[in-house]
């Protein structure tokens, strides 16, 4: 019993450590795929994480590996952000202001996404539908409340708000180009209206 004792605590710093290099690795994966894009050197990450490859390699195997563990944080985080706002903002600005994330999200990591299925693997294409099922369910519990208070067109469809959002995000020159447009969807074209005259 004592060696199991003995084995048993020799093995938790390991993994403590284990848990501690995966982290550094992805915190410094997802910074220089911000500042460089997927195809940054896998060299780069280890060394950004102060690891040697070797370490790299055990936790993410290939680029993709990586790529789609960074990309489900990303995702994670915004959907726990639209769980978070159902409970915390007025329906018009919960929603608003979690179609922001998700347009600087389209924005800045559409890039990560499509590398991350660039081999064609059938489980990581399962893994961003997924992933992508679970912003639309966020989004869809979002535009219903916004709904029902009357704050937003009783018409629009999920589809159509993640539709025009995407395409807004796609077509803006950065996030606060892609923000800009968002706010010019939110309020309309139109200018205001002139008061009336006597």
């Amino acid at each position: 019993m004592a060696d199991a004792g003995r084995t048993a605590g020799t093995r938790r710093p390991r993994r403590t450590d284990a848990a501690r290099n995966a982290e550094l690795l992805l915190a410094a994966a997802r910074e220089l795929f911000d500042e460089r894009g997927p195809d940054v050197p896998l060299d780069d990450v280890a060394r950004r994480a102060g690891v040697g490859n070797a370490t790299l390699y055990r936790h993410f195997p290939t680029r993709s590996d990586l790529i789609v563990a960074v990309y489900a944080e990303e995702v994670t985080t915004l959907c726990e952000q639209g769980a978070a706002l159902l409970e915390s903002e007025p329906a018009a600005e919960a929603l608003f202001t979690w179609l922001e994330s998700f347009v600087v999200h389209v924005a800045t990591k559409r890039a990560l996404a499509l590398a991350g299925t660039d081999d064609n693997d059938e489980r990581r294409t399962e893994l961003f539908g997924h992933w992508h099922t679970s912003m639309r369910s966020a989004a869809r519990k979002l535009l219903a409340r916004a709904q029902r208070t009357g704050a937003v067109d009783p018409g629009l469809t999920v589809a159509d708000l993640l539709a025009l959002t995407s395409a807004a995000a796609i077509a803006a020159t950065g996030p606060e180009h892609a923000r800009r447009l968002l706010r010019l969807m939110r309020h309309g074209f139109a200018g205001p209206q002139p008061s009336p005259t006597g």
